[in-house]
């Protein structure tokens, strides 16, 4: 794949018409609110993973391939070489170009969805944030350009294995990169968002169980990475997307025939007919299994600094997002036909806080990408936390002031 080579509230949508980039289709949500309390720090900084307000958090960052690299998310439509252009400022787990009146990340910059939970000053007065929430990614790079990409360590073309070295470069630079001193890491909290596995299933079908990019291989893969993060950033979140069913791109394929062609290139298990849609799906699921297997184990879960959790809201999904006449809907994706637009990456991001307000064991393991008009949510008032295995067991056990 490209990835691989070049790498409630009320809702009002807003679509912003101009030149360029802003021409694009786009997902807002101006004015999102939620119950005043829920955007109060906590008195004391917590000790706890568990006790996490959303206020708490202070600094974001993000390992993964070109879905978290935004490769061609700003893309002009019928261009497919601007698909290799990294636009991170717009990136689902970690851009930072817009307000959330604009455009939906988990960390969009002036009034993003992270952010409406970061350091009010008054109740009555929602939109002026602290600067505090750092790491998040502004506009067109590479992750080897810090202005651009600050936390997002996303390389285009990464497998599982590739995300190791990821979580080391992270850890380096949050120890010790010259131009990071605002984040104390022994005693911020961080939240550091996964997501990985679409260029290891373009491999996959070359083996199968039995080569590099098995199930096991792929799992131990994930856990050497999170381990390197527990082991070097105290008081730090994982937050992993589950893995999506990659038989959706043969549904994008389907009468595309200029998708068809690209992703010939793109994916070659995708295009193997041997591989069947069966075959593919199965082997998704074999990901998405061992993502649970590893929140279930708790592996990282044995220290009160640190957690793991899944964000399964792509599990069940097979079904591309449809126009309401059934066809495609392509403004969801940049003109390779499978990284997202900027409205791809703004519906992901939605779905993915949603999934993060969810408790474990309740959270939405399929959604429909072809609704716009599904609303942001807010925090539970009662469990005003991030939620986790533990306090989604019972929240009392972990209520600060």
């Amino acid at each position: 794949m490209v990835t691989a080579r070049f790498s409630s509230a009320t809702v009002f949508l807003v679509l912003i018409v101009g030149t360029a980039l802003s021409a694009l289709p786009d997902l807002g949500y101006p004015g999102w609110q939620c119950d005043a309390s829920l955007y109060q720090k906590s008195k004391k900084v917590p000790t706890s993973a568990h006790s996490v307000r959303f206020a708490d958090i202070k600094v974001i960052g993000a390992l993964g391939d070109s879905l978290t690299a935004a490769n061609g998310a700003g893309a002009p439509k019928g261009d497919p070489l601007a698909v290799i252009l990294q636009y991170r400022g717009l990136a689902f787990q970690c851009g930072g170009d817009n307000t959330l009146d604009e455009h939906v990340t988990v960390a969009s910059k002036t009034n993003p969805v992270l952010y409406r939970f970061l350091f009010i000053i008054s109740s009555d007065v929602l939109k002026k944030f602290s600067p505090n929430l750092m790491g998040y990614s502004t506009g067109i790079g590479s992750a080897n350009v810090w202005e651009v990409s600050k936390l997002n360590q996303a390389v285009p073309g990464a497998e599982a294995s590739d995300i190791i070295t990821q979580a080391r470069a992270l850890v380096q630079i949050i120890q010790s990169h010259k131009e990071v001193n605002w984040i104390d890491y022994k005693n911020d909290w961080k939240l550091v968002n996964v997501f990985i596995g679409a260029n290891d299933m373009c491999a996959y079908c070359n083996d199968g169980e039995n080569g590099g990019h098995s199930k096991a291989n792929w799992k131990q893969n994930v856990i050497t990475a999170i381990q390197i993060l527990k082991n070097n950033l105290p008081r730090t979140i994982v937050s992993m997307t589950g893995m999506f069913d990659m038989r959706m791109l043969r549904e994008i394929d389907h009468d595309k025939y200029f998708c068809d062609g690209l992703h010939t290139f793109e994916c070659p298990c995708e295009k193997n007919k041997a591989f069947t849609n069966d075959d593919i799906s199965a082997a998704c699921h074999r990901y998405m299994d061992a993502q649970l297997e590893i929140q279930s184990s708790g592996i990282f879960d044995s220290t009160d600094d640190f957690t793991f959790v899944v964000q399964p809201f792509f599990n069940g999904i097979v079904t591309p997002p449809l126009k309401p006449d059934g066809d495609v809907n392509l403004d969801w994706f940049a003109p390779d036909c499978f990284h997202f637009s900027k409205l791809g990456h703004a519906n992901v991001a939605k779905h993915l806080w949603n999934n993060i307000v969810q408790p474990v064991g309740s959270k939405n393991t399929i959604v429909n990408l072809s609704d716009p008009t599904i609303p942001l949510n807010c925090p539970d008032a009662s469990c005003p936390f991030f939620r986790t295995t533990k306090n989604s067991v019972d929240c009392s056990k972990y209520m600060t002031a």
